[in-house]
């Protein structure tokens, strides 16, 4: 038997009876807040971390444990969820010379819900495997909104046998969870999907843009398109938020789709394909970071061509 399968067997087993495993999460932001939320109702035995002391302290006051580091939580725990905005931040934490994989334990598995390029999930499994851990990349989607409600779609990359030891807590966070495949098949299906967020969101203003100008009401058009070929999820949750032109400081911020786009045009560009929607997609969110417009809602792209139709 394998040093992780060994593991694996004792965590599940105790004296012929299942024994309650102990979780870890650091990242209590936009994502991470609904995640841990619906952790701590549904039961798991659960510490936290994040950068916002009172969060760990509220956290603590509905009866979740407080770690005091990334260290001190990977210690504790039998797994870790990790739920951070970015590359470097996700690659610092995981990767650094204190982070999670540095103080990782032998059969302890590690989960990145970060949305990052494939060689970052690729490097944390191999790191991982030398501590004999392992490590699952397990993107999410479905905004703050399905996190709250514990209805994100959870795609994940890596062994079955940690996917399978992993399954109870993202159960908790999701209504839809697939393995995808081997390690990077989950960092590789969230690009895929936020190629579409992306490239619909900019559709999605373009036909607001269109309504606007032909009189017809953005939500009484999204109502139609929802029954309609042209519908899309961005359509439905971009058009309330398009007729109230309620667009800055979003909990789906512009930055964050930019910087998915800008992971998806390197993968693309590696890979020699010509993804000329994406790219210029990318390149009208690129114009609006210029701007300044970073903690913009994604649907606020519609300002963006309505300064160019004029």
């Amino acid at each position: 038997m394998s040093i992780f399968s060994s593991a694996v067997h004792n965590q599940r087993s105790l004296s012929g009876s299942s024994q309650i495993m102990s979780v870890g999460f650091v990242g209590l932001g936009y994502m991470g807040q609904g995640m841990v939320d619906n952790l701590l109702e549904k039961g798991a035995d659960l510490t936290v971390f994040t950068r916002t002391q009172s969060k760990i302290e509220a956290m603590i006051d509905r009866g979740a444990k407080g770690a005091t580091s990334v260290a001190d939580l990977t210690q504790k725990v039998d797994t870790v969820l990790v739920c951070l905005p970015d590359v470097k931040t996700s690659r610092d934490l995981l990767l650094g010379d204190d982070g999670v994989i540095a103080n990782a334990k032998a059969g302890q598995v590690i989960v990145d819900h970060g949305t990052v390029d494939i060689a970052t999930s690729r490097d944390c499994a191999k790191a991982a495997e030398a501590k004999g851990a392992h490590f699952l990349d397990a993107p999410i989607s479905g905004g703050p909104g399905g996190a709250a409600a514990g209805t994100l779609s959870i795609m994940v990359g890596g062994s079955e046998e940690a996917f399978e030891l992993a399954q109870e807590y993202f159960a908790k966070m999701g209504a839809t969870i697939k393995l995808m495949g081997p390690t990077g098949a989950g960092t590789a299906m969230k690009l895929i999907n936020q190629l579409l967020v992306g490239v619909h969101t900019v559709a999605a203003a373009e036909a607001f843009a269109l309504a606007n100008s032909a009189n017809v009401d953005v939500q009484v058009a999204a109502d139609l398109l929802g029954v309609s070929w042209g519908g899309s999820t961005m359509v439905e949750r971009n058009a309330p938020i398009t007729a109230a032109r309620d667009f800055p400081d979003s909990a789906a911020p512009l930055r964050l789709i930019y910087k998915d786009l800008g992971i998806i045009g390197q993968l693309a560009e590696g890979d020699g394909l010509s993804l000329e929607m994406a790219s210029k997609a990318l390149e009208m969110y690129q114009t609006m970071m210029d701007q300044g417009k970073n903690e913009h809602d994604i649907s606020g792209v519609l300002e963006l061509i309505e300064e160019r139709s004029k």
